[in-house]
């Protein structure tokens, strides 16, 4: 079993991880504006906790998103400075696998589709399949930004649902089937993060620091005034 420290910052939890052997060490803080200051004090305490350097780790994982603009570069920043110093690979991981992996963990369901709140009346979402012969997910629908309402998973038996995209627009989800039990408290978590980066590894997908890069599925993360006007102008009038 690989050794690997895994770094999540793309919503509003903050957290890391470290899988050493059967163990997963875990932290996690709230509050998005903090983030920043609170990675590698969690990075520390992890490490100290395992009795380990981070030399000892085969690579780094984090969350490339998507998810917020600034959390996956942060998550990607810190995760290439640490790889860079400790001459280590990194392994980009998509937030929303994390969060299939968490519904896995806490639901045992194989078949599910994940919602994440990307603000701006928007969700990041996709659908994942587990091979549990393989021990792996795979992709049924790729991670996509849409409007809420136009969520639409492909109807798979025993299909469930998670992330707090279902909690940020109700309304969206009001009636629709594979909404209802949703597990809407569920984040991306470096916990899960860990967990999908070993096999990851084993598959030699770990890159150089330098090729590390973020996820962005909305081109565009800002708006001018006079953008912001014309969209709110445009949303009246329908």
């Amino acid at each position: 079993m690989p050794k690997i420290l895994a770094i999540e910052t793309s919503s509003e939890l903050a957290s890391c991880a470290l899988l050493a052997g059967d163990t997963v060490f875990q932290r996690s803080t709230s509050g998005v504006r903090t983030h920043s200051q609170s990675i590698l004090p969690m990075v520390q305490e992890l490490l100290g906790e395992a009795g380990m350097l981070l030399s000892d780790c085969d690579a780094i994982a984090f969350g490339a998103g998507p998810g917020s603009f600034t959390g996956v570069r942060t998550a990607c920043g810190v995760a290439q400075g640490l790889a860079f110093g400790a001459k280590l690979p990194v392994l980009p991981l998509v937030t929303l696998a994390a969060m299939a992996e968490s519904c896995r963990a806490r639901t045992g369901a194989v078949e599910v589709v994940t919602v994440l709140d990307a603000r701006m009346n928007e969700v990041y979402w996709a659908q994942y399949r587990y091979d549990a012969a393989a021990g792996a997910w795979s992709e049924v629908v790729a991670p996509t930004l849409a409007a809420p309402d136009a969520v639409a998973p492909v109807a798979r038996e025993g299909l469930a649902a998670c992330g707090n995209g279902f909690s940020a627009y109700p309304e969206a989800f009001a009636g629709k089937d594979f909404a209802q039990g949703a597990l809407d408290d569920i984040l991306p978590h470096a916990r899960e993060m860990a967990v999908l980066a070993a096999p990851a590894f084993a598959l030699g997908k770990a890159v150089p620091a330098a090729q590390a890069q973020p996820l962005y599925l909305r081109n565009k993360v800002a708006y001018t005034s006079a953008e912001r006007q014309a969209i709110n102008a445009a949303k009246a009038g329908t």
